[in-house]
């Protein structure tokens, strides 16, 4: 993606300032579930949710943590189908949504909290049995990508499972980026509008790294689908 119409600066996104210039109710416009900016259809938010719960075979034993949760909107959809959930994000304001709106304590509980923070002083990481990250793995930066791929596999052992959504496909940027060229800087950046694009290749080779296995899909039909791919990590057969 390189070329004469490279830009040689890309805008950057603060994904919590972001989030506090749009109305209060405006739940799926806060973490950028939108299409030309506005909200997706909830047919789609639907589809998302069923990928996810069939993906994580949730039950309702389950204890569920999601990190990089946002606003809840999306989390709140999964309560029912598990016994206890934890969602993280380092933006204190999605996150005073979230509890405004959908904590439950104490099953259903939000935390304001950088990921790899949490993840490294989670007192009880065996209480989990899955893990989700959906549309803001993307915006970790490249470190704390891959280190918390290893703190999930490392410490959170009951965690079988991990959803990763949304992601990015470098392969396929062009077919986002239709009315310009983005620069190589903006593709690898982890505070651009869309956070860092990575091919399946690169994204199997970082979830490896950190000891996980990988299988990809994409949800037909979905407003992202033609440039976006989700990824569920496992552990490997004992």
């Amino acid at each position: 993606m390189s070329g004469a119409k490279d830009q040689k600066s890309y805008p950057k996104l603060d994904y919590d300032q972001y989030a506090r210039t749009l109305p209060a109710d405006d739940l799926w416009g806060q973490v950028k579930r939108t299409v030309a900016g506005s909200p997706v259809d909830s047919s789609h938010i639907e589809r998302i949710v069923d990928a996810i719960r069939t993906g994580l075979q949730l039950a309702p034993g389950d204890s569920l943590l999601d990190v990089g949760c946002g606003n809840g909107a999306l989390s709140r959809l999964l309560f029912d189908s598990c016994r206890e959930f934890l969602g993280v994000d380092l933006s204190e304001y999605l996150i005073s949504v979230a509890k405004s709106r959908f904590e439950s304590l104490p099953a259903f509980e939000f935390l304001a909290q950088g990921v790899v923070e949490y993840l490294r002083k989670e007192p009880t990481p065996e209480r989990f049995t899955k893990a989700l990250c959906y549309g803001s793995f993307a915006y970790f930066s490249a470190p704390d990508a891959a280190e918390s791929l290893h703190l999930l596999f490392d410490r959170f052992r009951n965690v079988r499972q991990l959803f990763i959504g949304n992601l990015p496909d470098l392969d396929r940027a062009a077919d986002f980026y239709t009315t310009r060229t983005p620069s190589e800087e903006e593709l690898c950046a982890h505070d651009s509008p869309i956070g860092i694009w990575r091919t399946k290749d690169e994204f199997a080779t970082l979830a490896n790294g950190a000891g996980w296995q990988v299988r990809f899909s994409s949800i037909p039909g979905l407003y992202s689908a033609h440039y976006r791919y989700d990824a569920l990590l496992y552990r490997p057969a004992n």
